[in-house]
């Protein structure tokens, strides 16, 4: 099944973050896999629950199924993106 790759506003500041090289590279990787296999990747647990992860590198994407679309609600480094609720 295809998705539509939706991004929450929020997203534009975790990309600021990352040099434009990094951000670049990861928004390829999730508009290539997660627009077609969006529902493969693993859920995750705690207070996230009922979210998705998705990997590229040492960055994690945390992501949502709604529907016909992926929301992308965060992206960051692998040792914070979970620190903060979203």
């Amino acid at each position: 099944m295809a998705y539509n790759v939706v991004y929450k506003k929020s997203v534009q500041r975790d990309l600021k973050k990352l040099g434009k090289a990094e951000a670049q590279h990861i928004l390829n990787q999730i508009e290539e896999d997660l627009s077609k296999n969006g529902d493969t990747y693993p859920l995750l647990k705690g207070q996230f629950a009922g979210l998705r992860k998705y990997r590229v590198g040492d960055y994690r994407v945390v992501y949502a199924i709604l529907g016909d679309d992926v929301l992308i609600l965060r992206i960051g480094h692998r040792k914070d993106v979970y620190e903060k609720e979203i």
